[in-house]
């Protein structure tokens, strides 16, 4: 029997609750215009290209197992009797907001502000090492005027939501 994409699971970003969720903020000082908008284009293919992960421990015929990701799209092609250990294969960036800042003293020159969500460390670790779309992002920052990048992640204390 094929495993579906989510592992037989659907997954909501709504089910996670935003003060379980890691809040991770960076922000670049990025002077030149040009390069802000740059920065903004390789957030919007992160957003447009992040995959979700599907991980699973493939059964051998001997003691020896294997690891394995598969694009959501082909996990119909396993079979469950192969699979040994699966994670969730739920999205790894729950929330990705990035826009320039607007001008202001207290910025103290940073232009570009980005804030991403992951359900928990692990997923923003694998953001950091894994995801194909955040490499070509960083790969494409070097080649710009930056003069500062700060990074901060943090799980709230304080979450007031008003609609």
């Amino acid at each position: 029997m094929p495993l579906s994409p989510l592992g037989g699971k659907t997954y909501s970003s709504q089910r996670i609750k935003m003060a379980d969720r890691i809040h991770r903020i960076t922000m670049f000082k990025a002077p030149k215009a040009e390069d802000q908008q740059k920065l903004i284009a390789e957030y919007k293919t992160v957003n447009a290209t992040a995959e979700r992960r599907l991980v699973i421990l493939l059964r051998s015929a001997g003691h020896h197992s294997r690891r394995k990701e598969v694009p959501p799209q082909n996990a119909g092609g396993v079979r469950e009797a192969d699979v040994g250990f699966s994670q969730n294969g739920a999205p790894y960036i729950l929330s990705l907001t990035a826009g320039v800042a607007e001008a202001d003293p207290r910025s103290n020159g940073f232009t570009v502000v980005a804030k991403t969500e992951f359900a928990n460390l692990d997923d923003m670790k694998y953001y950091d090492n894994e995801c194909k779309a955040h490499q070509t992002l960083k790969a494409a920052a070097k080649g710009l005027t930056i003069e500062g990048i700060q990074t901060v992640y943090f799980t709230p204390q304080v979450v007031a939501e008003k609609q």
